[in-house]
């Protein structure tokens, strides 16, 4: 399995609350890509405050179609030091040494494993170079103000872009993985 972690972005770096910002740039282009994005992985890997999040959300929403069924079905790897358990079913909680079982999933047979949000836990698998591809969806618009995706004071880190579209209300998702030499 390879790792990919999926951010909907601002132009000014701000991921937080994306459902608050991104709705006037989304529509069916961007539906399609994240749907061949979902049907291309095998399992979500979710932070604690992603994983309440679409836990809450998820199961309640109405008109989802073939979307939410997958979302709702899909197995999800949730890493949290303060959860004892997780009921959204399909989540298993990831405990011990997160590189490690990271690195004992991606060993594992199958498509992609889909890291969305979490930026805490974004960044402690960019520092390990756990993460094997980065897309981002950057939104037109500059928002001022809220959380940033990359943490401050990490090691740099050179990308190779192997990837870009552009869908007509103004999205550039950008594809990176992880330059080979630097």
């Amino acid at each position: 399995m390879r790792l990919v972690a999926t951010e909907y972005l601002s132009l000014d770096g701000v991921f937080e609350e994306p459902g608050h910002w991104s709705g006037p740039f989304f529509n069916d282009e961007a539906g399609q890509f994240k749907w061949a994005e979902l049907q291309a992985s095998d399992a979500l890997l979710l932070g604690r405050k992603t994983y309440e999040g679409f836990s809450a959300a998820w199961p309640n929403m109405k008109g989802t179609g073939e979307f939410g069924v997958k979302m709702n079905t899909i197995t999800k790897y949730v890493v949290s030091s303060t959860l004892s358990k997780v009921d959204w079913p399909g989540s298993k909680l990831v405990k011990g040494d997160l590189a490690e079982e990271i690195r004992r999933l991606k060993r594992e047979p199958g498509h992609d494993l889909l890291l969305s949000g979490s930026a805490q836990l974004f960044n402690a698998l960019m520092k390990e170079n756990l993460i094997d591809v980065y897309r981002f969806m950057v939104h037109p618009v500059v928002l001022g103000k809220g959380k940033r995706l990359f943490a401050d004071g990490d090691d740099r880190r050179v990308l190779d872009l192997v990837e870009t579209k552009r869908f007509s209300l103004g999205i550039v998702v950008m594809e990176y993985k992880p330059a080979r030499a630097q």
